[in-house]
């Protein structure tokens, strides 16, 4: 229910107005989860993202933690910028962040910025693209939007259409259920269209998918070859179960057609609640006002945000920036999308400093400022958006969430004592590395940073994880 979803928002945002990076409950009962970074790396120079084996469990103490809580964002002096900026100067100087580097980091509840390195040049974002198009999505679809997968009449008598909406989270058969956010699932939509046709004397239909929801190609611009056979994400349809993987539990291989596969499994469903499909299952489109059979609907938006940012899922953000496109009026295509996305941040006054041509941050045309990244970013903490909240509540936890808890990240000396207490979104391409999110200070302020490399000539997350944590001593 609406309202329901009204109390979950507000419960979020008092959290995050107490703190805007901590999931308590995570941390002080030591809860733990291993995530999969979907993000890419150059193998060459850089180690993968994904991890083969479970991670150790970083050891913190409630204290700091609860100390942090105690103070009201806001209160409190703010860091002093003399010893601020020399500290992140010196670290910025670390030759495994190359030759351009994009750095700011702004006070939350003033809007002053508190430090500057280069905060206006263009740099590929790499995920940190998906801040852009989850804050896009909340503010223009809202976050109790859901989207539909449905099963309407056809043209003639026997025939039915499962149309596609958009939801590449769509549970296939072979899914297990997931605690949060729900999914929809294919096989309770073939079980109410199985009741439906029953109630209407009909065992036997003939069916076609409607993709039309989505057009232009299904592969973005400046996407590598190797993304999708690497299983970093599927084709861009309007129908897919699984997010198109063959496997729901692994990432390769993806389909080559993901509505073909949705709507053969869909097939294969209705068969087992006693509905034969007769012919070939088909390409097709529905008839304007036809009449719907059944239809499953999505986590509402503000959850599909949050899964999106903390888990860096490329077909999730694919899909709500084309739904962005739509309810902006533009064609439901890359091309679309690269001019809605910009079109919702300018009525929120923060379009200056971004260009996208996707919305998972795979294009390597993409190009954000360090100062529009972190603008955004304290935009989504503010009580005047609070739309926009969940981005905030979505980035993943230092060490403990998400892609910063996979093992790899906040474990150096330099970095490791401020695990907890960062909340950031992670990119990572070939020679990209960058780092955006919230903190607090020392005395209580809750600042905005955005770290922007793409000109890596190594690894170079160790380096992006020690100026958070300067940050967050700050």
């Amino acid at each position: 229910m609406r309202g329901q979803d009204d109390v979950v928002r507000h419960e979020r945002w008092v959290m995050l107005a107490t703190l805007a990076l901590l999931q308590v409950v995570t941390i002080v009962t030591g809860f733990y989860a291993v995530d999969n970074d979907l993000t890419l790396s150059a193998l060459t120079k850089q180690p993968p993202p994904a991890e083969t084996a479970p991670p150790e469990v970083p050891v913190v103490t409630a204290g700091p933690v609860l100390a942090g809580l105690a103070a009201r964002p806001g209160d409190g002096p703010l860091p002093s910028k003399g010893t601020l900026t020399r500290r992140l100067t010196d670290a910025l100087g670390d030759q495994a962040l190359g030759s351009r580097v994009g750095a700011v980091v702004i006070d939350t509840s003033t809007g002053e910025r508190v430090f500057a390195h280069d905060p206006d040049t263009g740099i590929t974002p790499a995920s940190t693209t998906k801040v852009v198009t989850s804050v896009a999505a909340l503010a223009s679809l809202g976050p109790d939007t859901r989207l539909a997968t449905r099963v309407v009449q056809g043209a003639t008598p026997g025939a039915i259409v499962l149309v596609g909406g958009g939801d590449p989270l769509l549970a296939g058969p072979k899914a297990k259920p997931t605690r949060y956010p729900a999914q929809a699932s294919i096989a309770t939509l073939a079980a109410r269209t199985a009741a439906a046709l029953k109630r209407q004397g009909t065992t036997r239909v003939t069916l076609s998918y409607d993709t039309s929801l989505y057009t232009g190609p299904d592969t973005g611009p400046g996407w590598k070859p190797g993304y999708i056979p690497d299983g970093h994400v599927a084709p861009v349809h309007a129908l897919a179960i699984d997010e198109g993987r063959a496997n729901p539990d692994q990432n390769q291989p993806r389909v080559a057609d993901p509505s073909r596969h949705a709507a053969d499994a869909f097939a294969a469903l209705l068969k087992k609640r006693g509905i034969k499909v007769a012919g070939p299952v088909k390409p097709g489109q529905a008839q304007a006002g036809a009449a719907e059979l059944a239809k499953v609907e999505s986590a509402p938006v503000y959850a599909l945000v949050e899964h999106a940012l903390t888990y860096s899922d490329n077909d999730l953000s694919e899909a709500l920036a084309r739904h962005v496109a739509i309810k902006e009026g533009q064609p439901a295509s890359f091309a679309g999308v690269a001019r809605a996305i910009p079109q919702v941040l300018r009525r929120l006054g923060a379009g200056d400093g971004i260009q996208v041509y996707d919305g998972s941050g795979l294009s390597t045309r993409n190009r954000i400022s360090a100062a529009a990244m972190a603008g955004l970013i304290a935009l989504s903490t503010s009580p005047d958006q609070p739309a926009l909240n969940t981005v905030a509540s979505g980035m993943p936890v230092a060490g403990f969430s998400g892609t910063l808890g996979n093992g790899r990240r906040f474990v150096g000396p330099d970095s490791k004592d401020q695990v907890g207490l960062v909340r950031a979104k992670t990119g990572t391409l070939n020679n990209v590395n960058t780092l955006a999110g919230l903190t607090t200070s020392k005395d209580g302020r809750v600042l905005a940073f955005a770290f922007m490399a793409d000109r890596v000539p190594v690894y170079a997350e160790p380096v992006l994880d020690r100026l958070a944590a300067i940050v967050a001593r700050a």
